[in-house]
This record gives structure tokens, sequence and C-alpha cells, in this order.
């Protein structure tokens, strides 16, 4: 973990502040992110001020002026962006995700059958905002590799999928409600595609929800990246050096993450 140190201390003009860390943080990290968090000042660490979202809504926020310390994205591509303009240090890989399946309890339909029902007409099929939120880029991807197994069903299934959430207009769930149990509970999708993570804290409030692994074939993964923003307060890279600490790693991964660093 030693070069990590290095990254994150070195790449940086610091800026001492007893006022609380700026983190922020994809949605899809909320749960997991929040006991890391918490485990992190509990051990007499700096005070965080954590905030969840889409990654890409994030980074345009950082881009437009927003004082962040700590950001950790969804993906590789908002933190690379933000490194290349110069408004933060070195991007680590830091955890990996995948993509499944969230059905209807009266839905019909398997791993094996997924691709098929999903173009059935009758079938409402929901994903997040491309652009907004990885997520939707990742369910982009996967109609992406459609075509490979069926011709035409790249075409069909972006042409019918409904962009419900983390976009800078989606219609947000009620305070304390997970947004994907909600949409599901709300009929507004029969098949909903999210991070897997994201299925199980969905399941977990509406338990009749199926999660269905995506075949192979039609299989994302998901690269989160992590990133110290230019001129963070001096202590940034003790947060940053947690979440890639064995202990850090070890809360993600009880989540459903992969966790790379893990030895």
């Amino acid at each position: 973990m030693k070069k990590w140190v290095a990254v994150f201390a070195l790449a940086l003009p610091f800026m001492a502040s007893a006022s609380p860390l700026e983190f922020r943080a994809a949605g899809s990290l909320k749960a997991a992110m929040g006991e890391l968090v918490a485990e992190y000042q509990q051990a007499g660490s700096a005070e965080v001020h954590a905030d969840f979202a889409p990654s890409g809504l994030l980074r345009k926020r950082i881009e437009q002026g927003e004082k962040v310390d700590v950001y950790a994205s969804a993906n590789m591509k908002h933190p690379l962006k933000l490194e290349s303009a110069g408004l933060s240090g070195s991007v680590v890989m830091f955890a990996r995700n995948k993509l499944c399946a969230i059905a209807q309890p009266e839905v019909k339909v398997s791993s094996q059958t997924l691709l098929e029902t999903m173009l059935d007409s009758a079938t409402k099929v929901g994903i997040s905002t491309p652009k907004a939120d990885p997520a939707g880029d990742y369910a982009w991807a996967l109609f992406g590799k459609a075509d490979k197994l069926n011709l035409g069903a790249t075409e069909r299934l972006e042409q019918k999928a409904l962009q419900l959430t983390g976009g800078p207009h989606s219609e947000k769930a009620p305070k304390g409600r997970n947004p994907y149990a909600w949409v599901m509970d709300n009929k507004r999708a029969d098949i909903f595609l999210t991070y897997c993570t994201n299925a199980v804290l969905a399941q977990k409030e509406l338990p009749k929800l199926q999660i269905v692994q995506i075949p192979e074939a039609l299989s994302v993964g998901a690269n989160y990246g992590l990133t110290v923003l230019d001129g963070a307060k001096a202590n940034s890279s003790e947060l940053a050096m947690y979440i890639l600490s064995t202990e850090g790693q070890k809360i993600l991964a009880s989540y459903g993450f992969d966790a790379p660093l893990l030895p």
C-alpha cells in the first residue's frame, strides 16, 4: 500500500483545514461508504461530510467549482477526465461491480431467457440515465452486446429502454427508500438493469423482487475509480488510504463489491 501513500500524499498541493472533509461518491456506494466513513470517523480520524449522487452529475458539479476533497466514481472515465483537466491527482481503481437484472415477481425470466424477455414488446425495461449515471452507460454497453445473440436486438433495446433513475430530471424516490425498489414497487418497470450490489439492497427492501444474473455473453463489469481533488485538505489522503486499506476493502466486499486490493 506504500505506493498509494505516495500517489495521494505527493500528487496534490494540499490545504490545511479543520473543516470536515468533503467526500463525494456514486449512489451505488451509499450503503457501503456510509459504513466505511462511520468506521473511519470512529477511529478518531477527521470528520467527513459525504454526499452521494450519480457519478457523472458529481463530476459536473466538481467541474463547475464545487469544493470536494475526495471523489469515488462508479467508473474510471469521470475521475480520469478530472485528472486530465488538472483538477485532481492520480486515479486508483478501488472496487469492481457488475450488472444484474431486477425483475417483478410475476415476470417469468431466468438468466438464459433474459434477453428474449427484455425484447418482448410487453416488457418494460428500466435503466439509469446514460452519461449522468455510469449504471446507465453499462446498461447501454450490455445492449451493444445483444446483436451478437439476436440481430437487431441492440437497436430495439435502445429504443424501448426507460431511463428512470440517475438523471438530472429523474423523479426521486422518497427519503429513506431505495430508488430501485421504489421504481419497481411503483410498477414503472418489469425488468430493471442495475449493479448487483444495488439489486441486493432493493431486494432487502422489497423481498418479492427477483434478482437475475446477466448471462456471460451480455455481462458488463464496472471498475470504480478514486481520486483526491486538486487543492484538497491536508488530511484528505488519509480518507483515500482508508478506502484502499484492508479494513476499507473488507467493508466494500461485505456489500457485494469485488475488492481488488484485499490480500
